[in-house]
């Protein structure tokens, strides 16, 4: 039986997740208090024919349900229940702006005096003993609806045996530091193309800009010694248990030599029989 919890912050996507979840096989179950895990876990195995992937949801409507949420997963190693946790997480201005847009009503928002930026730091605060034992995290400040539920998709909808799915991300600092990565590597030491009037409009999925990064010798040797890091590193981490790698690449705008390095990363990770996922974060933006 594949067990999975889901979690995150209010606003974050979780309905999305769950839609996402159930389109791909998953029965799908919404507020559950942690306390009830076990339970549940011993009927989805009676009947694991019939429910043989399940996801449960776990967030602050539970309250003050969640101070069992360690004890739950606690029984849950007890029976034996293989689980993994997925988090939704986003950065609180783009929480407090949906909010503003959608006018929906924060979960928080009356025992924090009617604040939606106090509710969105009170529920941080009370989920973070699951954030903290999650094995997948997707932040979804940067997403849109479609782009989250491919997301999840990609995680969960091979086999888990086709191996740890690694995801390979470029973004622009400018935009901000992505929180979800494991690895993250600075490539604005390398030309930019930028500053070359015709390629400034295109992106690194262009062959002209692509060759014009790869086309320096520092660039070719920083592939080369990164590869080999990357090869050495994989094996120690899913010996480690990890279940999903974020790799990311940074550059000044995320358009160019992230774009291109990313790709050439992804590209080297498939020929290895690698599953891989590519997300250029900030390449469509101004």
């Amino acid at each position: 039986m594949e067990f999975l919890i889901v979690s995150g912050l209010s606003g974050a996507g979780k309905s999305r997740a769950i839609d996402a979840l159930e389109d791909i096989g998953f029965y799908c179950v919404d507020n559950m208090p942690p306390v009830l895990m076990p339970k549940f876990a011993e009927l989805c195995l009676q009947s694991q024919n019939a429910l043989p992937r399940v996801a449960i949801v776990i967030d602050a409507r539970g309250g003050d349900l969640l101070n069992d949420f360690s004890r739950g997963l606690a029984e849950l190693d007890r029976m034996g229940v293989e689980y993994r946790i997925l988090f939704l997480e986003c950065d609180s201005p783009v929480l407090a702006r949906r909010y503003k847009e959608t006018r929906r009503k924060h979960p928080l928002t009356d025992r924090c005096g009617g604040s939606v930026a106090k509710a969105i730091e009170a529920e941080r605060e009370l989920l973070s003993a699951i954030r903290s034992r999650t094995d997948y995290l997707i932040d979804t400040s940067h997403l849109s609806a479609a782009q989250l539920r491919e997301r999840v998709v990609a995680l969960f909808l091979e086999n888990a045996a086709a191996g740890m799915p690694i995801q390979c991300m470029s973004f622009g600092f400018k935009y901000g530091y992505p929180a979800e990565a494991d690895l993250v590597m600075d490539v604005r030491c390398f030309p930019n193309p930028f500053y070359v009037e015709e390629l400034r409009k295109k992106t690194g999925l262009d062959a002209d800009v692509r060759d014009y990064v790869l086309e320096s010798e520092d660039t070719q040797t920083f592939l080369q010694k990164f590869f080999d890091m990357i090869d050495f590193l994989l094996p120690r981490y899913e010996e480690e248990g990890k279940s999903q790698l974020v790799i990311a690449m940074g550059c000044t705008g995320g358009k160019h030599r992230s774009v291109t390095l990313t790709e050439c990363l992804a590209r080297h990770l498939q020929d290895a029989g690698r599953r891989v996922m590519v997300n250029h974060r900030d390449i469509a933006k101004p």
